[in-house]
């Protein structure tokens, strides 16, 4: 039975706002809260829907944060963000039905490409760069595949949202770190919805995570808006390869 102690209340709210500061910078939270849940004692399913419960604060602050800034135009991006909360329904849904083990194998190998890529690639800076695809080809392609990957599983879809923005949207590294929270924020919500249905999540636990989330996210956000890509491409960097080296742990 799990025992909801204020000293272990405490743990997980510090947790969370390490989880929000992290992940409004280079994503990666969940490499904190979701391992914390479970070693707390949280079983596993709850434990993922709980992560959704408080996931959704940060994501949404860091989102509303960069958006204050000017760096992501909410008016639009309304129609991607649609697109992903819907696809993170659908993949949170389907958890149980899609067989995920050929993608936890591989999944080690891409998030190892994507940190090699921000650490090796020069000119990797805050300056767009040329598009190869239309927002709208992004929208109704890119967005929806990570969107379901975020509902199904979600380990590393803030950097698969990083990646896409930098290589196929043509975006600067800050300007899609701002979008890659609005996208994180829909399909953690998508995901949170379907989740709720069926993961019966600790909401007052999640609530109370996603206080310091807050906290947490708004000064990561604020700080990423100051130095751009410096913090940025370390953090994705170092974020990327931990999480790779858990999930290659677990295997083991």
């Amino acid at each position: 039975m799990f025992d909801l102690t204020l000293d272990l209340v405490m743990l997980l709210m510090l947790a969370a706002f390490a989880a929000g500061f992290v992940d409004a910078i280079a994503g990666g939270g969940g490499l904190i809260t979701l391992p914390v849940l479970m070693l707390a004692g949280v079983p596993p399913a709850q434990a993922l829907a709980t992560n959704k419960v408080q996931g959704v604060f940060g994501a949404g602050t860091a989102a509303i944060s960069y958006a204050a800034r000017g760096l992501v135009d909410l008016r639009s991006q309304w129609r991607s963000a649609l697109v992903a909360g819907a696809a993170g329904a659908g993949g949170a849904l389907l958890v149980s039905a899609v067989p995920t083990e050929g993608l936890r194998l591989i999944l080690p190998v891409i998030l190892i490409g994507i940190a090699l890529f921000f650490a090796l690639k020069p000119g990797l800076d805050d300056l767009d760069r040329t598009r190869r695809l239309t927002p709208l080809v992004f929208a109704l392609t890119v967005v929806p595949f990570i969107g379901f990957y975020d509902g199904l599983m979600g380990p590393g879809a803030g950097a698969f949202y990083m990646i896409g923005f930098v290589t196929l949207a043509g975006y600067g590294v800050l300007k899609a770190t701002a979008h890659t929270k609005l996208l994180n924020f829909a399909s953690n919500l998508g995901g949170l919805g379907a989740f709720a249905l069926v993961g019966q999540p600790l909401w007052m636990l999640g609530v109370a995570m996603g206080a310091a989330q807050i906290a947490g996210a708004w000064l990561g956000a604020r700080l990423a808006s100051r130095v751009g890509a410096r913090l940025i491409k370390p953090l994705l960097v170092v974020t990327s390869t931990l999480l790779a080296a858990r999930l290659i742990w677990q295997m083991l």
